[in-house]
């Protein structure tokens, strides 16, 4: 009794670790702290808790549901690459249809929830957000590097969503919100695809902006793209957001990226690639966290 109760409990455990990494929870977990700070910078009066818990609840399971699609798409390659190799569908611990199951029944109750709790058009974004990303981006992934382009677009919504949520519109401010995470996601992107282009090329993803993988010209997309990040996240001073302590360290926040970024292009280095790496891990919160400081 007590071997058969050990091997429920192991396989209670494998199933859940499964969906964890089905639903890339640490992922979801990062877009919905965004979407929460979109709604935290809007104004909204007092705040409301039970409406930003269900904020969040309806983002983690919509992002959920986009990255279950996005493994059910993506099984195949997945086995190609040491990275994914160990998800639960490529190593056969879960069917395709049990991963379509929890794809949908996450991404249609995100859905639901958002427009339940809160309107039409945070709903309406969410669903644009899933379906861009799980069935644009995700195949576009092997035919073109513009994949990152696309891929940022419903990887910059969630501020924007959780702006929606707040006040029912998108304004100037909101699109500012927009932008900046849209910009960051670049270099963020194409770091990630610097240090694991050798596995990204075994599945055949076409992620760095040069047809010659890691070059000076990638490299120098990310310099580009950084420079043109510092002054948007500016942009909230002077639509009187935040004030002069928020700026200064977005400022400061933005400097500190581009130094690795630069570093990149000099030395076009593994090590420097995850300098920039884990620069754009930090630079994303500290900056929406800033923003919050009036």
């Amino acid at each position: 009794m007590l071997i058969e109760k050990t091997v429920r409990d192991e396989g209670l455990g494998q199933k859940v670790k499964d969906y964890i990494l089905l639903t890339k929870l640490r992922l979801s977990s990062l877009v919905i702290f965004s979407s929460a700070i979109g709604f935290l910078i809007a104004p909204h009066g007092v705040i409301d808790w039970f409406k930003i818990s269900m904020l969040l609840l309806g983002g983690l399971l919509t992002t959920a549901g986009s990255n279950a699609f996005n493994q059910v798409i993506e099984k195949d390659y997945d086995k190609l690459m040491s990275r994914t190799a160990n998800r639960p569908l490529p190593t056969g611990r879960m069917s395709v249809t049990e991963a379509l199951l929890v794809a949908g029944i996450c991404g249609v109750g995100g859905i639901l929830i958002l427009w339940y709790n809160f309107n039409v058009m945070a709903a309406l974004l969410s669903a644009i957000a899933l379906l861009s990303y799980a069935f644009i981006y995700t195949p576009l992934k092997r035919i073109s590097p513009i994949a990152v382009f696309v891929g940022a677009i419903p990887g910059a919504l969630p501020p924007l969503i959780g702006w929606v949520a707040a006040t029912g519109s998108i304004s100037q401010d909101a699109i500012v919100l927009f932008a900046i995470q849209f910009i960051w996601q670049f270099p963020h992107f194409w770091a990630i695809a610097w240090v694991c282009y050798d596995d990204y090329m075994k599945a055949g993803f076409k992620l760095l902006p040069s047809k010659e993988g890691r070059n000076k010209f990638s490299a120098l997309q990310n310099i580009i793209y950084i420079l043109v990040l510092i002054p948007i996240s500016i942009i909230p001073m002077t639509l009187h957001m935040t004030g002069w302590i928020s700026t200064s360290i977005v400022f400061a926040g933005g400097i500190m990226f581009l130094i690795p970024a630069i570093k990149l292009y000099r030395e076009c280095t593994m090590k420097a690639a995850r300098q920039l790496m884990f620069a754009s891990f930090f630079y994303l919160p500290i900056v929406q966290l800033a923003l919050l400081i009036k």
